[in-house]
């Protein structure tokens, strides 16, 4: 299926040094507020404490919300617990404050509008076990990496699982640099739409290859140099790529626009990871493989053929 049918090739490798001198300088931006400001943890990192709530009828999360917010705990997580009568609230460290008297306080104030709220548990999380979800991602990421480069030099080339790696840390990288920028807070959820990302962008890398690979082999692409083979691959993709992404983008919009503030920080991320997956796959995997000296020759190994002695 596709939408149009672009008679000739578009030059996207004419475009590779001013896409990497892009990619470059966001990566940089996006390096430097991660360092300068850093990420927004949430509670589950940094520690605090979680209070179930139970209602007797359907629970107004955004009311909740507007109550534990006047407060001022700092960044409160309000969100539904599998249905619409039980909620939890999160909460940060505070100072000279116990989790009871914080989850008393919740409660006080909550009652002043419904009565039919109580306290089903009250947990304390404290900044080791913060410090070591910050340690467990790190490595579900390192592995995820770790494995997209085992899969991709086995089926393609090394030149290729290296592009596509740095492209899909490219697209990780400007995730959290958007979320260091905006200081937006950087959850559980969010993490995993990281990761989510690594899995899908490796997906677009994985096509564009594979139609890279197949035009070496074609007798009509033999008297083309590698540029203009990676441009009639990206351009041949490009319908899937459209219908690929357009329906997962407005699935992912829609859980931003409509998903509420539970699902906000991973409908962004996805978003954001989305959008710049189909361009670093594109522009910044493809021209990489002619900065690492991919050619002919070393796409196509020559084939051995068996001689029978003449007798």
């Amino acid at each position: 299926m596709e939408f149009f049918h672009v008679k000739r090739d578009i030059p996207f490798m004419s475009y590779g040094k001013i896409t990497t001198a892009i990619s470059l300088v966001t990566f940089l931006l996006a390096v430097f507020f991660l360092v300068h400001k850093g990420l927004n943890f949430s509670v589950e990192f940094t520690g605090g404490t979680s209070i179930e709530l139970q209602y007797s009828q359907t629970a107004d999360l955004n009311q909740i919300r507007q109550k534990v917010d006047a407060l001022k705990y700092g960044e409160a997580q309000v969100q539904a617990l599998g249905n619409t009568r039980d909620v939890l609230v999160r909460i940060p460290n505070i100072k000279g404050k116990s989790s009871a008297q914080l989850s008393n306080e919740v409660l006080n104030v909550l009652k002043q509008d419904r009565q039919d709220v109580q306290i089903r548990k009250v947990d304390f999380v404290g900044p080791s076990v913060g410090d070591e979800l910050v340690s467990h991602g790190l490595t579900a990421i390192t592995l995820v990496c770790l494995g997209i480069i085992a899969y991709l030099a086995i089926r393609f080339e090394w030149r290729f699982a290296i592009s596509a790696v740095i492209a899909n840390m490219h697209d990780v990288i400007i995730i959290l640099g958007f979320f260091a920028f905006f200081q937006w807070e950087f959850s559980l959820t969010v993490l995993a739409a990281v990761l989510a990302v690594l899995g899908y962008s490796v997906n677009e890398s994985v096509v564009v290859f594979d139609r890279i690979r197949e035009n070496f082999r074609k007798p009509n692409m033999r008297g083309r140099d590698v540029p203009q083979i990676i441009d009639n691959a990206i351009t041949s993709t490009m319908s899937r790529t459209i219908i690929t992404h357009g329906s997962t983008e407005v699935m992912v919009l829609s859980m931003l626009i409509f998903g509420g503030p539970a699902l906000h920080g991973f409908a962004t991320a996805l978003t954001i990871g989305i959008l710049f997956g189909i361009y670093s796959s594109v522009l910044v995997a493809s021209p990489l493989l002619l900065m690492f000296g991919v050619t002919r020759e070393n796409m196509i190994k020559p084939v051995k053929v068996k001689q029978e002695a003449v007798v």
